[in-house]
């Protein structure tokens, strides 16, 4: 079991088919291209001596030729954050060398000259010419080798590199994909980060469908709907910070005018529900997707399909029509419970934090070991929410939580009660310090174009339909959130922002 296999099949079955275009290029690969190029870098790759192949640049061609790369020659791929400092990326090459390193031109010069770094251009990489080795002609199978090693975004410390083994990369992929699903012609849109989890899954599970993958180095919500209109594309991933900005873009138009996009799916942050109505309007004949996953879990645990936005967005019924802002329901091969502090399992409604179990779930960390616990539950430090049916509401962080007086506050709960307001357009909340209670509560809001925010009328609102003890008392009227490139708010930078005010 090796993620090489399934770029093997797609080889088999459709040899001619377009499998990546660079969409700032136009350089392509057919899956009978990708896949002779990776057996013939492997060699490269393994006469160099290096024991990790690592990916620092954007999402080129070179991208899924790494991934597979690495797969053949029996070595983890690390994609890195090519936003990072060159400081901080020296400190992460160090703990994965020895090292083959594909780079842009810039960095390969000044990184290879790094102890244990062997380091190539990825125009040269992905060129042809120079490697002339005999390609491999096998690759193992155990699945329990590693194939993905993925820093996290080491917000709250050092990264942490997860372990993403064949088997869990393998196990998410037949469970939730079938094989050769997509028709000729079928494009999906890729504009998510090279070293984020969805950037794997979408190569992966593209490549297992047989689908075309047009990618977008650096996104822009103007050139995404370029892209999407020039290739045809029927399915796309953004990030919900994204899709606020195609909806943003498409301000004033009745409907976005693609009725080839069949499949829209997001994830990787929370969607407010005045961007999703507004995008499910735009996009009328579009099915709308809704992904919950984390890196330990090799992508998505929870999904919202197409039927459940439309019931939701439908439904008179206030419980049926709050599941819009859900990520929906475990997949299939995945557990699901909410715990408290002390472990209890709690019930429908009740808040707490995150526990999945299945194949596909990793919770590895290298160096670290494993925190999955002794029945196998993966602790994910979300926090969230289940109801009668089993929808599942995110939270924001474990530790997010803002205790007040001994009383627990969901920053999730009062942020979506600030989103209700006709003149919000985004909220963060915070807790603060506070004499009297130990910790307060604080929002930073973003008004919507032409509006203007009372901050005593917010206030008021929040009473209306919460406990007073959830009305922040401080409001500051912001241009924009703070958010990383995959879509999360940076709540630590809104805190330190209020807190020093």
């Amino acid at each position: 079991m090796n993620i090489m296999m399934l770029l093997e099949m797609a080889s088999g079955a459709f040899p001619d088919r377009p499998a990546f275009t660079d969409g700032s290029s136009g350089q392509a690969f057919t899956y009978a291209e990708l896949f002779e190029a990776a057996k013939t870098r492997a060699a490269t790759v393994k006469a160099s001596g290096a024991s990790r192949l690592v990916k620092l640049d954007v999402s080129n061609l070179g991208t899924p030729l790494c991934l597979f790369t690495g797969s053949a020659a029996g070595i983890p791929y690390v994609p890195l954050n090519y936003r990072l400092t060159d400081e901080e990326i020296e400190a992460l090459l160090k703990r994965v060398t020895p090292a083959y390193l594909v780079t842009e031109e810039k960095r390969a010069k000044t990184l290879g000259g790094l102890a244990d770094v062997s380091a190539t251009q990825t125009s040269s990489f992905v060129d042809a010419a120079g490697h002339d080795l005999e390609p491999v002609s096998e690759w193992g199978m155990d699945p329990e080798e590693i194939a993905v090693l993925l820093f996290t975004s080491g917000t709250t410390g050092i990264p942490k590199a997860a372990v993403l083994r064949h088997k869990h990369l393998v196990s998410y992929i037949l469970g939730s994909v079938e094989f050769g699903s997509a028709e000729e012609g079928d494009a999906a849109l890729v504009c998510v980060p090279p070293y984020h989890i969805a950037g794997i899954a979408a190569i992966l599970s593209s490549v297992y469908s047989g689908r075309h993958v047009v990618q977008l180095p650096n996104f822009s919500p103007e050139e995404w709907i370029a892209l999407c209109r020039k290739h045809q594309i029927t399915t796309a991933f953004v990030v919900p910070t994204m899709l606020a900005r195609i909806v943003e873009t498409m301000e004033g138009e009745s409907t976005a005018n693609m009725p080839h996009l069949k499949n829209l799916s997001y994830g990787g942050g929370k969607m407010p529900l005045s961007v999703i109505e507004k995008a499910m309007d735009l996009f009328p004949g579009t099915n709308f997707s809704n992904a919950y996953g984390l890196t330990e879990t090799s992508s998505t645990v929870a999904i919202l399909g197409p039927d459940e936005h439309r019931e939701a967005k439908q439904s008179a019924d206030e419980a049926v029509r709050r599941r819009l802002v859900s990520v929906g329901q475990p997949l299939p091969g995945i557990e699901m419970e909410i715990r408290d502090d002390e472990g209890r399992v709690l019930g429908a409604g009740e808040r707490g934090e995150i526990y999945v179990r299945g194949e596909q779930v990793s919770g590895e960390y290298e160096d670290r070991g494993s925190v999955i616990d002794a029945d196998g539950w993966f602790p994910t430090r979300d926090a969230g929410s289940m109801d009668e049916a089993g929808y599942l509401f995110l939270e924001g962080r474990a530790d997010d939580v803002i205790v007040r007086g001994g009383e627990n506050l969901s920053p999730g709960e009062i942020e979506d009660t600030l989103l209700a307001h006709p003149t919000v357009k985004d909220a963060a909340v915070v807790g603060i310090p506070d004499d009297q209670w130990g910790e307060g509560v604080a929002a930073a809001v973003v008004a919507k174009p032409n509006e203007t925010i009372d901050v005593a009328a917010l206030q008021a609102w929040v009473l209306e339909h919460m406990r007073s003890s959830r009305v922040p008392q401080i409001i500051q009227v912001w241009d924009e959130l703070p958010y990383n490139e995959t879509g999360k708010l940076l709540r630590r930078v809104v805190k330190a922002e209020i807190a020093g005010d």
